[in-house]
């Protein structure tokens, strides 16, 4: 896959587009994903997705934006499983944000992309302040060059599939509605990084793996999969949150124990499946007792599992 930015010079060939954030790529996002390779396909264009960093609303409201449920890099990965062939990440800043919508569609789509055909959400909106919508695409389309199409709204079990049902079920503790919603397990993906190494101390090592954001969309302890050891996933549990016993600085760490795992992990990119929730994040009275709590949950993260396993 193709990743460029900004105002590239690069030469490249016409693209059918799509625009957003694609935060997740949930079963919504990879339905029109699917529309949009097999339509580059037949029209001799390469797939191409136009995305933003840092999603608007981080950038207006860094505060009440919502969590993110992937890195870029995380996106970036997913959409290249999905057969994207381009990805052009925008930098949204002041002068981005103010674009008018028809120097949008002039100097990003027409001449930065050569968009040809463009497939948009029902709901979509452009440039600044939000003014541009689709009739003003499909009216600059003929100046442009480019046609344009709209993708229903996905619906599963009878609701629609947002980013938001996503973050609204991992919040829960509901992983199995966030899978139902991806398609997949919802993952964490990060370098190994070094930590202050306390869980070798109470006889649970743990890989400390990098998150790109201080607000996670779920937090707890959790059995999980680990991919990225290997050629099989490694069972292990992971606790996800501020770790209240040890520290009050608020930072968000993702830590994972592997079971019957003693190697070397430091700076491996190891890719965390959560399958199932164990509890909530607590502060306890002491390292002992948060000690004897690590190994219920070790145990209860090894019968989860081995039964989810045999199912």
């Amino acid at each position: 896959m193709l990743l460029t930015h900004g105002a590239s010079a690069a030469a490249l060939p016409p693209v059918a587009l799509t625009v957003g954030n694609f935060d997740g790529i949930h079963r919504g996002h990879q339905a029109m994903l699917g529309r949009l390779t097999g339509e580059a396909r037949n029209r001799g264009l390469m797939g191409c997705v136009l995305t933003f960093e840092p999603h608007p609303r981080e950038f207006f409201s860094p505060q009440t934006a919502p969590t993110r449920l992937a890195s870029l890099r995380e996106k970036c990965e997913l959409l290249a499983a999905h057969g994207v062939a381009r990805v052009h990440v925008e930098r949204f800043n002041r002068s981005f944000a103010a674009l008018a919508p028809d120097a949008f569609v002039e100097q990003v789509l027409a001449k930065r992309l050569r968009a040809r055909w463009l497939l948009i959400g029902e709901d979509f909106r452009f440039g600044s302040k939000r003014a541009g919508d689709l009739a003003l695409l499909q009216r600059l389309g003929g100046r442009f060059g480019y046609e344009v199409e709209t993708m229903p709204t996905v619906l599963h079990a009878g609701k629609r599939v947002s980013s938001s049902a996503v973050r609204a079920a991992l919040a829960a503790g509901d992983l199995a509605a966030a899978e139902a919603l991806l398609g997949r397990p919802y993952s964490i993906s990060g370098r190994v990084i070094h930590g202050r190494k306390l869980g070798r101390e109470l006889g649970f090592a743990t890989a400390n793996v990098q998150l790109k954001h201080n607000r996670p969309p779920l937090t707890g302890i959790y059995a999980v999969r680990v991919h990225g050891i290997g050629a099989a996933a490694r069972a292990a549990v992971a606790s996800l949150g501020v770790r209240p016993t040890i520290t009050a600085s608020g930072r968000a760490v993702l830590e994972v124990h592997l079971f019957d795992f003693s190697e070397d992990l430091y700076d491996a990119h190891l890719r965390v499946e959560f399958l199932h929730k164990i509890r909530e994040e607590e502060k306890f009275a002491d390292l002992e007792t948060l000690k004897a709590q690590i190994a219920r949950d070790c145990e209860a993260a090894r019968i989860f599992l081995m039964e989810s396993r045999n199912a």
